[in-house]
């Protein structure tokens, strides 16, 4: 079966100096993997250059997403094809609501596919499916977008902002970074959830905690840019009993 993302020999870096090296990962239809490591391993580096953030320099490999050259796709070219990124500190934008934002967002992906937009009232039906699934209030849509919030409230909306778009591969960076035990279970809840055997998800995190609650088929840890280990849930428990010095290549 063909991946739905390939990662092959990828060599990357930041104003000439290499963070990943030689890396390479597969992920299948509806898996969920893992990745940890210690800080400056190189997970947000990953994460960014997915999603194309255009400061890192691709000096060798590949990346196959959906049987596509990932790295010839602009950022919102790679949005549109089902790549979603949850932030590790999500930004306000005063003045937009999230309603008008979901609204944009999801015709801008409905028009790159070639499709009509949605029109108001299916576009409230919609919300109102996705907001009833995540067990979320009516008035959370009404808010600007993360004006006020707290860490639990930014999350949620995230997941909202996920589960709207329905992202074929759905990244989070670090996005249990800080959060309270409520919080926590907010994030993966909202995973569990919209988990399929059509859509995956890429965890990066430092911690056990939220990788209890989601369960990763797969963890990986990614060491000094390269990928040292790959297995199941006992990588996770070695790491938070001995360290991460404890995995070897």
């Amino acid at each position: 079966m063909t991946p739905l993302l390939e990662i092959k020999n990828l060599t990357v870096g930041i104003a000439g100096k290499e963070i990943l090296k030689d890396l390479n990962l597969s992920i299948a239809a509806g898996e969920i993997h893992a990745i940890m490591g210690p800080n400056a391993a190189g997970k947000s580096t990953l994460a960014a250059v997915l999603t194309g953030r255009p400061d890192y320099q691709v000096f060798s490999g590949s990346i196959i997403y959906k049987g596509r050259n990932l790295l010839e796709m602009k950022p919102e070219e790679r949005a549109w094809a089902g790549i979603f990124m949850s932030f590790q500190y999500p930004i306000e934008i005063p003045g937009v609501s999230i309603t008008a934002l979901m609204k944009a967002a999801v015709n801008a992906k409905l028009k790159a596919a070639s499709k009509d937009e949605l029109t108001p009232g299916e576009f409230l039906k919609l919300m109102k499916e996705k907001m009833a699934l995540l067990k979320m209030r009516s008035d959370f849509a009404k808010r600007e977008v993360n004006v006020g919030f707290s860490g639990g409230e930014k999350k949620r909306s995230e997941i909202f902002q996920m589960a709207m778009l329905d992202p074929t591969l759905s990244i989070l960076d670090e996005t249990d970074s800080g959060l309270d035990v409520d919080a926590l279970k907010i994030v993966a809840d909202g995973v569990n959830t919209l988990r399929s055997n059509e859509k995956s998800t890429l965890i990066i995190t430092h911690y056990k905690r939220l990788l209890e609650l989601i369960k990763p088929d797969v963890v990986h840890v990614l060491r000094d840019g390269r990928i040292i280990a790959t297995g199941g849930f006992e990588i996770v428990d070695k790491i938070e009993n001995e360290g991460y010095d404890s995995i070897n290549e």
